[in-house]
Protein backbone atom coordinates (compact mmCIF):
# COMPACT_ATOMS: atom_id res chain seq x y z
CA UNK A 1 0.00 0.00 0.00
CA UNK A 2 1.48 3.23 -0.81
CA UNK A 3 2.19 6.62 1.48
CA UNK A 4 -0.73 7.52 0.11
CA UNK A 5 -3.59 5.58 0.53
CA UNK A 6 -2.18 4.49 3.96
CA UNK A 7 -3.28 8.35 4.93
CA UNK A 8 -6.06 7.88 3.80
CA UNK A 9 -7.31 5.11 5.40
CA UNK A 10 -5.77 6.76 8.21
CA UNK A 11 -8.72 9.67 8.27
CA UNK A 12 -11.30 7.48 8.20
CA UNK A 13 -9.97 5.69 11.86
CA UNK A 14 -12.05 6.77 14.35
CA UNK A 15 -10.19 9.04 17.25
CA UNK A 16 -11.96 6.74 20.13
CA UNK A 17 -13.34 4.35 20.86
CA UNK A 18 -17.06 3.42 18.93
CA UNK A 19 -19.48 3.41 21.59
CA UNK A 20 -21.68 0.48 22.61
CA UNK A 21 -25.30 0.23 20.34
CA UNK A 22 -28.67 1.25 22.85
CA UNK A 23 -31.19 -0.87 22.49
CA UNK A 24 -32.99 0.82 20.05
CA UNK A 25 -29.97 0.64 18.34
CA UNK A 26 -30.13 -3.02 18.15
CA UNK A 27 -33.58 -3.29 17.17
CA UNK A 28 -33.73 -0.86 14.23
CA UNK A 29 -31.89 -2.99 11.84
CA UNK A 30 -33.13 -6.16 12.78
CA UNK A 31 -36.93 -4.67 13.20
CA UNK A 32 -36.20 -2.84 9.50
CA UNK A 33 -35.51 -6.72 8.18
CA UNK A 34 -38.16 -8.29 9.42
CA UNK A 35 -40.67 -5.64 8.05
CA UNK A 36 -39.08 -5.68 4.81
CA UNK A 37 -39.31 -9.56 4.54
CA UNK A 38 -42.70 -9.49 4.97
CA UNK A 39 -43.15 -7.52 2.03
CA UNK A 40 -41.11 -9.39 -0.34
CA UNK A 41 -42.88 -12.38 0.70
CA UNK A 42 -46.37 -10.58 0.54
CA UNK A 43 -45.49 -9.01 -2.85
CA UNK A 44 -43.49 -12.25 -4.19
CA UNK A 45 -44.07 -15.50 -2.80
CA UNK A 46 -42.86 -18.58 -3.69
CA UNK A 47 -40.06 -16.31 -5.84
CA UNK A 48 -39.08 -13.95 -3.09
CA UNK A 49 -35.96 -15.72 -2.18
CA UNK A 50 -35.22 -15.66 -5.73
CA UNK A 51 -33.50 -11.67 -5.62
CA UNK A 52 -36.27 -9.45 -3.55
CA UNK A 53 -34.86 -11.48 -0.28
CA UNK A 54 -31.59 -10.59 -1.44
CA UNK A 55 -32.54 -7.10 -2.29
CA UNK A 56 -34.06 -6.54 1.59
CA UNK A 57 -30.52 -8.08 3.58
CA UNK A 58 -28.59 -5.81 1.51
CA UNK A 59 -30.78 -2.89 2.81
CA UNK A 60 -30.71 -4.37 5.98
CA UNK A 61 -27.14 -4.60 5.96
CA UNK A 62 -27.07 -0.83 4.69
CA UNK A 63 -29.64 -0.05 7.28
CA UNK A 64 -26.99 -1.77 10.16
CA UNK A 65 -23.93 -0.03 9.19
CA UNK A 66 -25.66 3.22 9.06
CA UNK A 67 -26.44 2.95 13.06
CA UNK A 68 -23.22 1.32 13.38
CA UNK A 69 -21.79 4.65 11.99
CA UNK A 70 -23.53 6.40 14.09
CA UNK A 71 -21.85 5.16 16.77
CA UNK A 72 -18.31 5.95 15.84
CA UNK A 73 -17.84 2.51 13.92
CA UNK A 74 -15.87 3.61 10.39
CA UNK A 75 -16.82 2.49 7.19
CA UNK A 76 -13.56 1.02 6.22
CA UNK A 77 -13.95 -1.49 9.83
CA UNK A 78 -17.29 -2.46 8.69
CA UNK A 79 -16.20 -3.41 4.99
CA UNK A 80 -13.40 -5.54 6.40
CA UNK A 81 -16.17 -6.96 8.92
CA UNK A 82 -18.19 -7.63 6.04
CA UNK A 83 -15.58 -9.06 3.91
CA UNK A 84 -14.53 -11.18 6.85
CA UNK A 85 -17.85 -12.57 7.77
CA UNK A 86 -18.41 -13.82 3.53
CA UNK A 87 -15.17 -15.44 3.97
CA UNK A 88 -16.20 -17.79 6.72
CA UNK A 89 -18.80 -19.23 4.50
CA UNK A 90 -16.65 -19.32 0.92
CA UNK A 91 -15.64 -23.05 1.98
CA UNK A 92 -19.58 -23.33 1.78
CA UNK A 93 -19.98 -21.83 -1.28
CA UNK A 94 -17.27 -23.90 -3.29
CA UNK A 95 -19.14 -27.09 -1.84
CA UNK A 96 -22.60 -25.58 -3.21
CA UNK A 97 -21.01 -25.54 -6.65
CA UNK A 98 -19.73 -28.23 -6.48
CA UNK A 99 -22.71 -30.07 -5.15
CA UNK A 100 -24.41 -28.53 -8.13
CA UNK A 101 -21.72 -29.79 -10.89
CA UNK A 102 -22.48 -33.07 -9.14
CA UNK A 103 -26.27 -33.13 -9.09
CA UNK A 104 -25.57 -32.22 -13.00
CA UNK A 105 -23.33 -34.89 -13.96
CA UNK A 106 -25.01 -37.91 -11.67
CA UNK A 107 -28.44 -37.51 -13.45
CA UNK A 108 -26.82 -37.75 -16.96
CA UNK A 109 -24.68 -40.92 -15.57
CA UNK A 110 -27.77 -42.50 -14.14
CA UNK A 111 -26.86 -42.37 -11.00
CA UNK A 112 -29.81 -40.38 -9.63
CA UNK A 113 -32.17 -42.33 -11.95
CA UNK A 114 -31.25 -45.91 -11.09
CA UNK A 115 -31.44 -44.53 -7.74
CA UNK A 116 -35.01 -43.31 -8.42
CA UNK A 117 -35.46 -46.42 -10.12
CA UNK A 118 -34.39 -48.82 -7.69
CA UNK A 119 -36.29 -46.79 -4.78
CA UNK A 120 -39.42 -46.94 -6.69
CA UNK A 121 -39.45 -50.43 -6.84
CA UNK A 122 -38.03 -51.47 -3.11
CA UNK A 123 -39.68 -48.53 -1.01
CA UNK A 124 -43.41 -48.67 0.14
CA UNK A 125 -45.51 -45.10 -0.07
CA UNK A 126 -46.89 -46.25 3.86
CA UNK A 127 -43.43 -46.32 5.05
CA UNK A 128 -41.72 -43.44 2.64
CA UNK A 129 -40.96 -40.88 4.77
CA UNK A 130 -40.22 -43.09 8.03
CA UNK A 131 -38.09 -45.14 5.67
CA UNK A 132 -36.02 -41.54 4.29
CA UNK A 133 -35.69 -40.36 7.63
CA UNK A 134 -33.73 -43.45 9.19
CA UNK A 135 -31.41 -44.12 5.70
CA UNK A 136 -30.77 -40.52 6.07
CA UNK A 137 -29.93 -40.29 9.81
CA UNK A 138 -27.77 -43.80 9.30
CA UNK A 139 -25.84 -42.10 5.80
CA UNK A 140 -25.49 -39.10 8.21
CA UNK A 141 -24.41 -40.56 11.26
CA UNK A 142 -21.53 -42.26 9.17
CA UNK A 143 -20.01 -39.21 6.94
CA UNK A 144 -20.82 -36.53 9.91
CA UNK A 145 -22.22 -34.37 6.86
CA UNK A 146 -25.57 -33.46 6.80
CA UNK A 147 -24.61 -31.50 3.84
CA UNK A 148 -23.48 -34.63 1.70
CA UNK A 149 -26.41 -36.50 2.15
CA UNK A 150 -28.87 -34.22 0.97
CA UNK A 151 -27.00 -33.95 -2.00
CA UNK A 152 -26.97 -37.15 -2.71
CA UNK A 153 -29.21 -39.52 -1.26
CA UNK A 154 -31.77 -36.62 -0.35
CA UNK A 155 -31.95 -35.97 -4.02
CA UNK A 156 -32.92 -39.21 -5.13
CA UNK A 157 -35.59 -39.75 -2.56
CA UNK A 158 -37.27 -36.42 -3.48
CA UNK A 159 -37.51 -37.97 -7.16
CA UNK A 160 -38.23 -41.36 -5.60
CA UNK A 161 -41.02 -39.30 -3.94
CA UNK A 162 -42.18 -37.64 -6.90
CA UNK A 163 -42.53 -40.92 -8.79
CA UNK A 164 -44.73 -42.02 -6.05
CA UNK A 165 -47.41 -39.64 -6.20
CA UNK A 166 -45.88 -37.98 -2.59
CA UNK A 167 -45.52 -35.37 -1.37
CA UNK A 168 -41.90 -33.84 -1.85
CA UNK A 169 -41.97 -30.75 0.98
CA UNK A 170 -43.50 -33.99 3.31
CA UNK A 171 -39.77 -36.12 1.93
CA UNK A 172 -37.73 -33.07 2.41
CA UNK A 173 -38.76 -32.51 5.75
CA UNK A 174 -38.02 -37.10 6.41
CA UNK A 175 -34.63 -36.24 4.22
CA UNK A 176 -33.52 -33.16 6.45
CA UNK A 177 -34.78 -34.56 9.75
CA UNK A 178 -32.50 -37.77 9.32
CA UNK A 179 -29.50 -35.71 8.14
CA UNK A 180 -29.58 -33.69 10.66
CA UNK A 181 -29.92 -35.94 13.41
CA UNK A 182 -26.57 -38.05 12.42
CA UNK A 183 -25.18 -35.17 11.60
CA UNK A 184 -25.95 -33.81 15.00
CA UNK A 185 -24.85 -37.40 16.60
CA UNK A 186 -21.82 -38.31 14.50
CA UNK A 187 -18.46 -37.75 16.18
CA UNK A 188 -17.02 -36.44 12.48
CA UNK A 189 -19.68 -33.58 12.24
CA UNK A 190 -17.87 -30.13 12.42
CA UNK A 191 -20.68 -28.69 14.82
CA UNK A 192 -20.76 -31.70 17.12
CA UNK A 193 -17.18 -30.81 17.52
CA UNK A 194 -17.68 -27.19 17.72
CA UNK A 195 -20.27 -26.74 20.58
CA UNK A 196 -17.94 -28.87 23.27
CA UNK A 197 -15.12 -26.82 22.19
CA UNK A 198 -16.78 -23.06 22.33
CA UNK A 199 -18.21 -24.20 26.20
CA UNK A 200 -15.00 -26.28 27.11
CA UNK A 201 -16.51 -29.74 27.50
CA UNK A 202 -15.81 -33.30 26.66
CA UNK A 203 -16.82 -33.91 22.47
CA UNK A 204 -18.44 -37.75 23.80
CA UNK A 205 -19.60 -36.15 26.87
CA UNK A 206 -21.31 -33.67 24.55
CA UNK A 207 -22.74 -36.52 22.66
CA UNK A 208 -23.60 -38.76 25.15
CA UNK A 209 -25.68 -35.78 27.06
CA UNK A 210 -27.43 -34.91 23.47
CA UNK A 211 -28.75 -38.54 23.22
CA UNK A 212 -31.22 -37.25 26.19
CA UNK A 213 -32.80 -34.87 23.73
CA UNK A 214 -32.41 -36.09 20.58
CA UNK A 215 -33.76 -39.93 21.13
CA UNK A 216 -36.79 -38.85 22.09
CA UNK A 217 -36.82 -36.28 19.41
CA UNK A 218 -36.35 -38.81 16.34
CA UNK A 219 -38.50 -41.15 17.49
CA UNK A 220 -41.48 -38.65 17.93
CA UNK A 221 -40.35 -37.49 14.43
CA UNK A 222 -40.53 -40.69 13.32
CA UNK A 223 -44.31 -41.57 14.26
CA UNK A 224 -45.44 -38.48 12.52
CA UNK A 225 -43.66 -39.51 9.71
CA UNK A 226 -45.24 -43.04 10.13
CA UNK A 227 -48.36 -41.44 10.89
CA UNK A 228 -48.34 -38.90 7.30
CA UNK A 229 -47.07 -42.06 5.31
CA UNK A 230 -50.06 -44.58 6.24
CA UNK A 231 -52.45 -41.36 5.58
CA UNK A 232 -51.00 -40.84 2.61
CA UNK A 233 -54.19 -41.22 -0.72
CA UNK A 234 -51.22 -43.02 -3.07
CA UNK A 235 -53.42 -45.26 -5.88
CA UNK A 236 -52.51 -49.18 -5.63
CA UNK A 237 -52.66 -48.55 -9.91
CA UNK A 238 -50.14 -45.87 -9.96
CA UNK A 239 -49.98 -45.26 -13.99
CA UNK A 240 -48.02 -42.49 -13.76
CA UNK A 241 -45.43 -44.32 -11.96
CA UNK A 242 -45.20 -46.84 -14.11
CA UNK A 243 -44.78 -44.53 -17.14
CA UNK A 244 -41.74 -43.17 -14.93
CA UNK A 245 -40.09 -46.38 -14.52
CA UNK A 246 -41.00 -47.65 -18.08
CA UNK A 247 -39.09 -43.85 -19.00
CA UNK A 248 -36.06 -44.14 -16.92
CA UNK A 249 -35.67 -47.62 -18.33
CA UNK A 250 -35.65 -46.77 -21.90
CA UNK A 251 -33.68 -43.46 -21.61
CA UNK A 252 -30.79 -44.77 -19.04
CA UNK A 253 -28.59 -47.73 -18.50
CA UNK A 254 -30.21 -48.54 -15.36
CA UNK A 255 -27.34 -50.77 -13.21
CA UNK A 256 -25.81 -50.92 -9.79
CA UNK A 257 -22.60 -49.96 -11.64
CA UNK A 258 -24.11 -46.45 -11.72
CA UNK A 259 -24.40 -46.49 -8.24
CA UNK A 260 -20.61 -46.13 -7.59
CA UNK A 261 -20.07 -42.67 -7.59
CA UNK A 262 -22.48 -42.69 -4.91
CA UNK A 263 -20.16 -45.95 -2.88
CA UNK A 264 -17.11 -43.45 -3.56
CA UNK A 265 -18.79 -40.27 -2.13
CA UNK A 266 -19.46 -42.42 1.11
CA UNK A 267 -16.54 -43.70 1.33
CA UNK A 268 -14.32 -40.88 1.49
CA UNK A 269 -16.77 -38.77 3.75
CA UNK A 270 -16.27 -41.71 6.05
CA UNK A 271 -12.38 -41.86 5.69
CA UNK A 272 -12.76 -38.01 6.50
CA UNK A 273 -11.42 -36.49 3.41
CA UNK A 274 -13.19 -32.90 3.55
CA UNK A 275 -16.62 -31.93 2.08
CA UNK A 276 -15.06 -30.02 -0.96
CA UNK A 277 -12.76 -32.38 -3.02
CA UNK A 278 -14.95 -35.25 -2.04
CA UNK A 279 -18.19 -33.74 -4.14
CA UNK A 280 -15.61 -32.15 -6.40
CA UNK A 281 -14.39 -35.55 -7.01
CA UNK A 282 -17.42 -37.22 -6.97
CA UNK A 283 -18.84 -34.64 -9.90
CA UNK A 284 -16.10 -35.55 -12.21
CA UNK A 285 -16.46 -39.05 -11.05
CA UNK A 286 -20.55 -39.06 -12.73
CA UNK A 287 -18.93 -37.47 -15.49
CA UNK A 288 -16.60 -40.09 -16.50
CA UNK A 289 -19.42 -43.18 -15.07
CA UNK A 290 -21.74 -40.79 -17.80
CA UNK A 291 -19.56 -41.21 -20.65
CA UNK A 292 -18.87 -45.19 -19.73
CA UNK A 293 -22.39 -46.05 -19.30
CA UNK A 294 -24.82 -43.55 -20.48
CA UNK A 295 -22.59 -42.66 -24.10
CA UNK A 296 -25.66 -42.07 -26.04
CA UNK A 297 -27.71 -39.68 -23.35
CA UNK A 298 -24.48 -37.49 -23.40
CA UNK A 299 -24.14 -37.29 -26.97
CA UNK A 300 -27.63 -36.61 -27.32
CA UNK A 301 -27.40 -34.16 -24.59
CA UNK A 302 -24.36 -32.32 -26.16
CA UNK A 303 -26.24 -32.12 -29.34
CA UNK A 304 -22.85 -31.33 -31.63
CA UNK A 305 -23.27 -33.95 -34.51
CA UNK A 306 -19.88 -32.17 -36.53
CA UNK A 307 -17.89 -32.39 -33.77
CA UNK A 308 -15.76 -35.90 -32.96
CA UNK A 309 -16.92 -38.53 -30.43
CA UNK A 310 -14.39 -38.05 -27.97
CA UNK A 311 -15.02 -34.06 -28.29
CA UNK A 312 -18.51 -34.58 -27.93
CA UNK A 313 -18.96 -36.23 -24.92
CA UNK A 314 -16.38 -34.34 -23.25
CA UNK A 315 -18.91 -30.83 -24.27
CA UNK A 316 -21.61 -32.81 -22.90
CA UNK A 317 -19.92 -33.55 -19.00
CA UNK A 318 -18.87 -29.83 -19.61
CA UNK A 319 -22.19 -28.60 -19.78
CA UNK A 320 -23.81 -30.84 -17.19
CA UNK A 321 -21.03 -29.51 -15.14
CA UNK A 322 -21.32 -26.13 -15.96
CA UNK A 323 -25.61 -25.47 -16.62
CA UNK A 324 -26.54 -28.89 -15.20
CA UNK A 325 -28.70 -32.13 -17.33
CA UNK A 326 -31.89 -30.72 -19.42
CA UNK A 327 -33.73 -33.97 -20.04
CA UNK A 328 -35.82 -34.79 -22.98
CA UNK A 329 -37.78 -37.51 -22.54
CA UNK A 330 -40.16 -35.93 -24.00
CA UNK A 331 -42.78 -37.00 -20.67
CA UNK A 332 -42.97 -33.69 -18.89
CA UNK A 333 -43.32 -35.13 -15.27
CA UNK A 334 -40.25 -36.96 -16.05
CA UNK A 335 -38.00 -34.18 -17.94
CA UNK A 336 -39.55 -32.12 -14.83
CA UNK A 337 -37.64 -34.40 -12.08
CA UNK A 338 -34.76 -34.89 -13.84
CA UNK A 339 -33.73 -31.28 -15.85
CA UNK A 340 -31.68 -29.87 -12.74
CA UNK A 341 -28.00 -28.90 -11.19
CA UNK A 342 -25.39 -27.38 -12.53
CA UNK A 343 -22.72 -24.73 -10.69
CA UNK A 344 -24.76 -22.06 -12.60
CA UNK A 345 -28.30 -23.38 -10.45
CA UNK A 346 -26.53 -22.19 -7.21
CA UNK A 347 -25.56 -18.64 -8.02
CA UNK A 348 -29.14 -17.25 -6.72
CA UNK A 349 -28.22 -19.09 -3.61
CA UNK A 350 -24.94 -17.81 -3.17
CA UNK A 351 -26.15 -14.55 -3.80
CA UNK A 352 -28.84 -15.31 -0.79
CA UNK A 353 -25.57 -16.19 1.51
CA UNK A 354 -23.47 -13.50 0.62
CA UNK A 355 -26.22 -10.77 1.06
CA UNK A 356 -27.21 -12.08 4.32
CA UNK A 357 -23.76 -13.10 5.86
CA UNK A 358 -23.13 -9.23 5.17
CA UNK A 359 -26.05 -8.33 7.20
CA UNK A 360 -24.86 -10.51 9.86
CA UNK A 361 -21.36 -9.22 10.27
CA UNK A 362 -22.20 -5.76 10.68
CA UNK A 363 -24.40 -6.72 13.22
CA UNK A 364 -21.58 -9.05 14.85
CA UNK A 365 -19.06 -6.35 14.36
CA UNK A 366 -21.11 -3.26 15.87
CA UNK A 367 -22.26 -5.43 19.35
CA UNK A 368 -26.08 -5.02 18.26
CA UNK A 369 -25.88 -9.27 18.49
CA UNK A 370 -24.05 -9.09 21.70
CA UNK A 371 -26.50 -6.54 22.95
CA UNK A 372 -29.61 -8.35 22.33
CA UNK A 373 -28.26 -11.51 24.02
CA UNK A 374 -27.56 -9.71 26.93
CA UNK A 375 -30.90 -8.00 27.65
CA UNK A 376 -32.40 -11.62 26.84
CA UNK A 377 -29.78 -12.91 30.02
CA UNK A 378 -31.57 -10.14 32.33
CA UNK A 379 -34.97 -12.56 32.71
CA UNK A 380 -33.45 -15.80 32.45
CA UNK A 381 -33.94 -16.08 36.52
CA UNK A 382 -34.65 -19.94 36.64
CA UNK A 383 -32.42 -22.60 34.93
CA UNK A 384 -35.76 -23.09 32.17
CA UNK A 385 -35.85 -19.53 31.62
CA UNK A 386 -32.10 -19.55 31.21
CA UNK A 387 -32.34 -22.47 28.47
CA UNK A 388 -34.90 -21.26 26.55
CA UNK A 389 -32.88 -18.04 26.31
CA UNK A 390 -30.30 -19.87 25.40
CA UNK A 391 -32.36 -21.79 22.78
CA UNK A 392 -34.45 -18.47 21.27
CA UNK A 393 -31.05 -16.93 20.96
CA UNK A 394 -29.68 -19.67 19.01
CA UNK A 395 -32.86 -19.24 16.65
CA UNK A 396 -32.61 -15.48 16.77
CA UNK A 397 -28.97 -15.55 15.75
CA UNK A 398 -30.22 -18.21 12.99
CA UNK A 399 -32.28 -15.74 11.71
CA UNK A 400 -30.25 -12.51 12.20
CA UNK A 401 -26.86 -13.64 11.67
CA UNK A 402 -27.57 -16.33 8.56
CA UNK A 403 -24.84 -18.88 9.69
CA UNK A 404 -25.53 -21.85 12.03
CA UNK A 405 -21.18 -21.40 13.53
CA UNK A 406 -22.09 -18.03 14.30
CA UNK A 407 -25.79 -20.07 16.09
CA UNK A 408 -23.02 -22.00 17.97
CA UNK A 409 -20.33 -19.87 18.92
CA UNK A 410 -21.81 -16.10 20.48
CA UNK A 411 -24.40 -17.99 22.44
CA UNK A 412 -21.92 -20.30 23.56
CA UNK A 413 -18.84 -17.90 24.56
CA UNK A 414 -21.67 -15.37 25.58
CA UNK A 415 -23.55 -17.75 27.86
CA UNK A 416 -20.61 -19.90 29.30
CA UNK A 417 -19.48 -17.72 32.36
CA UNK A 418 -24.04 -17.84 33.55
CA UNK A 419 -23.25 -21.46 33.44
CA UNK A 420 -20.80 -21.63 35.46
CA UNK A 421 -22.31 -19.33 37.96
CA UNK A 422 -25.27 -20.43 38.33
CA UNK A 423 -23.44 -24.26 39.07
CA UNK A 424 -24.48 -25.40 35.96
CA UNK A 425 -22.01 -28.19 34.48
CA UNK A 426 -21.00 -26.52 30.86
CA UNK A 427 -22.20 -30.18 29.28
CA UNK A 428 -25.63 -28.36 29.37
CA UNK A 429 -24.95 -25.78 27.38
CA UNK A 430 -23.35 -27.53 24.63
CA UNK A 431 -26.18 -29.59 24.56
CA UNK A 432 -28.50 -26.75 24.06
CA UNK A 433 -26.50 -24.81 21.66
CA UNK A 434 -26.69 -27.67 19.19
CA UNK A 435 -30.30 -28.51 19.77
CA UNK A 436 -31.24 -24.92 18.60
CA UNK A 437 -28.31 -23.44 16.88
CA UNK A 438 -27.60 -26.58 14.37
CA UNK A 439 -31.34 -27.60 14.42
CA UNK A 440 -33.44 -24.67 13.40
CA UNK A 441 -30.57 -23.41 10.89
CA UNK A 442 -31.90 -25.31 7.75
CA UNK A 443 -35.50 -23.58 8.53
CA UNK A 444 -34.24 -20.33 7.98
CA UNK A 445 -34.46 -19.31 3.93
CA UNK A 446 -31.63 -17.05 3.78
CA UNK A 447 -29.91 -19.28 6.31
CA UNK A 448 -26.34 -20.93 4.92
CA UNK A 449 -28.19 -24.25 5.42
CA UNK A 450 -31.46 -23.52 4.75
CA UNK A 451 -30.32 -21.99 1.30
CA UNK A 452 -28.36 -24.54 0.67
CA UNK A 453 -31.04 -27.45 1.50
CA UNK A 454 -33.41 -25.68 -0.35
CA UNK A 455 -31.26 -25.25 -3.60
CA UNK A 456 -30.17 -28.82 -3.74
CA UNK A 457 -33.23 -30.59 -2.44
CA UNK A 458 -35.37 -28.48 -4.91
CA UNK A 459 -37.84 -27.42 -2.34
CA UNK A 460 -38.74 -24.13 -1.12
CA UNK A 461 -37.25 -23.87 2.78
CA UNK A 462 -41.37 -22.94 3.85
CA UNK A 463 -42.37 -25.68 2.13
CA UNK A 464 -40.54 -28.04 4.04
CA UNK A 465 -40.55 -26.34 7.33
CA UNK A 466 -43.13 -27.69 8.74
CA UNK A 467 -42.65 -30.93 7.87
CA UNK A 468 -38.73 -30.74 9.15
CA UNK A 469 -39.99 -32.90 12.55
CA UNK A 470 -36.97 -33.56 14.24
CA UNK A 471 -35.67 -30.26 13.64
CA UNK A 472 -38.46 -28.78 15.28
CA UNK A 473 -39.28 -30.82 17.76
CA UNK A 474 -35.78 -31.19 19.39
CA UNK A 475 -35.38 -27.42 20.78
CA UNK A 476 -39.32 -28.24 22.55
CA UNK A 477 -37.74 -31.15 23.95
CA UNK A 478 -34.46 -29.15 25.12
CA UNK A 479 -36.52 -26.33 26.72
CA UNK A 480 -38.82 -28.66 28.50
CA UNK A 481 -35.52 -30.39 30.00
CA UNK A 482 -34.58 -26.90 30.97
CA UNK A 483 -38.02 -26.14 33.05
CA UNK A 484 -38.47 -29.90 34.72
CA UNK A 485 -34.08 -30.41 35.44
CA UNK A 486 -34.66 -33.65 33.61
CA UNK A 487 -31.15 -34.54 32.99
CA UNK A 488 -29.75 -31.12 33.91
CA UNK A 489 -26.52 -32.09 34.88
CA UNK A 490 -24.66 -29.98 37.77
CA UNK A 491 -21.15 -29.33 38.53
CA UNK A 492 -21.63 -30.73 41.98
CA UNK A 493 -22.96 -33.68 40.56
CA UNK A 494 -20.44 -34.83 38.12
CA UNK A 495 -17.28 -36.91 38.58
CA UNK A 496 -16.42 -36.27 34.64
CA UNK A 497 -13.50 -33.36 33.69
CA UNK A 498 -15.81 -30.18 32.09
CA UNK A 499 -13.02 -29.97 29.40
CA UNK A 500 -11.28 -32.13 27.41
Amino acid sequence: MSDENTEASKRFEPAIEPKPPTMLDALIPVISLILMLALSVYLFGDESSAGPNQIVLTLGAAIAAIVAMQNGHTWPRILKAIVAGISTAMGAILILLSVGGLIGTWLMAGTVPSLIYYGLEILDPAWFYAASCIICAIAALATGSSWTVAGTLGVALVGVAMGLGLSPAIAAGAIISGAYFGDKMSPLSDTTNLAPAVVETDLFTHIRHMAWTTGPSITIALVLFAGVGLAADVPEENLALRELMATLDATFNITPLALLPLAVVFYLAYKKVPPLPTILFGALLGGFFAIVLQPDVVLAFANSPDLPTGLALTKGVWLALSDGYVSATGVDDVDALLSRGGMSSMLVTIWLILTALSYGAVLEHAGMLKRLIESALKAAKSTGTLVMTVVLSCIGINIVAADQYIAIVLPGKMYKAEFQRRGLDPRNLSRVVEDSGTLTSPLVPWNTCGAYMAGTLGVATIAYLPFAFFNLINPLVSIFYGFTGFTIKRLDETSEPAAA
